[in-house]
């Protein structure tokens, strides 16, 4: 099977620091696939490298069969690939309303925007705060909305950056369900997170990463049953 998103000997360095360090990594299209790691092992850089935020210092990205190695972020959205970073980009004097309205307004025909509109709102569980000014919702509310942006574009790979970081248990799960319906939608994610609860609710693959190396990698019963992760995760959080 080919996998939807690949990348083969990729590395990046930061002067002296090696931080990504011939990373191979496989995500198979329809799947959840989460990335966890202790302090410092590169999550973010990879994620970043994926998006085309950074140029690698070598290897390669391939995305359907294709190199997009040396593509910017605005070319690889334009092929199916949407991002939602940790911290919310919203219009926040803006409604909730129309923040969707203007991730929407030129990936769909003018006829079909309140309808389409209403869809999120009511997918999002916001259509209560339709009106209200984005800035006014919750934390959660804020990270669902930035979540129904990026899946306005109808991506077929969305990448999220620890999707739930300051949420509350009930957020976070309800963040969770979200993600699996629209998986099940055919959406494929990749979600750099460190919530193992959440990873366990989600993921079908986990890849740790470790000193910018892929350190294990497995459904989340392996990864957890391994002592080696277990030692080298004791005590930390996220990138």
């Amino acid at each position: 099977m080919t996998a939807l998103l690949q990348t083969t000997g990729l590395n990046k360095r930061f002067g002296g620091l090696h931080v990504t360090n011939d990373v191979d990594l496989a995500l198979q299209e329809g799947e959840i696939h989460c990335l966890i790691g202790p302090n410092g092992a590169g999550k973010s850089t990879l994620f970043r490298l994926i998006l085309g935020v950074y140029a690698p210092s070598g290897g390669h990205i391939l995305y359907a069969g294709q190199d997009i190695t040396a593509l910017r972020p605005f070319q690889r959205i334009r092929m199916g690939i949407s991002v939602k970073f940790q911290v919310p980009g919203i219009f926040q004097a803006l409604s909730t309303r129309q923040n969707l309205e203007i991730a929407l307004q030129h990936h769909i025909e003018r006829h079909r925007l309140d309808a389409e509109t209403d869809r999120l709102l009511e997918f999002l569980d916001l259509r209560n705060s339709a009106s209200q000014p984005a800035g006014n919702l919750s934390h959660g509310q804020k990270q669902w909305l930035e979540i129904g942006m990026a899946v306005a574009l109808k991506p077929r790979l969305l990448l999220l950056d620890e999707p739930t970081a300051g949420m509350s248990p009930q957020e976070t799960h309800a963040t969770g369900e979200l993600l699996k319906a629209l998986n099940a939608d055919g959406v494929t994610v990749l979600a750099v997170e460190h919530d193992m609860e959440f990873v366990r609710q989600v993921a079908h693959t986990v890849t740790v990463l470790h000193l910018g190396r892929i350190f294990a990698q497995g459904s989340i019963d392996t990864i957890v049953a391994d002592e080696r992760v277990a030692e080298i995760y004791l005590g930390e959080s996220h990138d």
